[in-house]
């Protein structure tokens, strides 16, 4: 059992890496579906691949649509994206069958420039967020926190943008997590 469990590890290593060294796909977001995740049609589409692709952005967690600030992170990522030729650098798949990535546009980072507007949460931005995350956040993480995205976190908090207007905006795995709650 021990040595399956190895050889699992191993497997799932490798796949992280190969993802990881991909090449950036070129294409264009046709829809943004909410403050992370969008729906991305590629340039080139290999044989037996789909036609586009559900793409969870890595490294960061923006509000779901019906909790505070949850539309206002979708409307900001379609500002930022929507109908935009952009790279995708695929990471890995999560536990729903998405691709997670991180999208440039240009030289800018999307999902530093969320943060930056203050309608994402950077991961590893708080304790809990690594441990009690949704399994898709964990799965689109598994390295460490980036440290340019945490600055960009500090400095939307300092500024009172976005979310961080108010004192203590719930994060969406805590949001997440209250509406699993059984209701007594």
């Amino acid at each position: 059992m021990l040595a399956l469990q190895a050889v699992l590890a191993l497997h799932l290593l490798f796949a992280l890496a190969a993802a990881a060294s991909a090449a950036p796909i070129a294409g264009v977001v046709f829809v943004v579906i909410d403050g992370d995740t969008v729906l991305f049609k590629p340039d080139s589409i290999p044989p037996g691949s789909r036609a586009f692709l559900k793409i969870r952005l890595a490294d960061i967690d923006a509000p779901e649509q019906g909790q505070p600030y949850g539309p206002a992170a979708t409307r900001a990522l379609s500002a930022l994206v929507l109908n935009q030729q952009v790279e995708a650098d695929t990471l890995a798949t999560d536990v729903y069958g998405r691709t997670v990535a991180r999208i440039r546009l240009g030289a800018v980072r999307i999902d530093q420039e969320m943060v930056r507007q203050g309608f994402a949460w950077a991961y590893g931005s708080t304790r809990a967020s690594a441990r009690s995350g949704a399994e898709s956040f964990r799965a689109s993480t598994w390295h460490r926190a980036d440290p340019v995205l945490l600055d960009a976190q500090r400095a939307a908090r300092s500024a009172h943008r976005g979310l961080w207007q108010e004192a203590s905006p719930t994060p969406p795995w805590a949001w997440r997590r209250a509406q699993s709650a059984p209701v007594n």
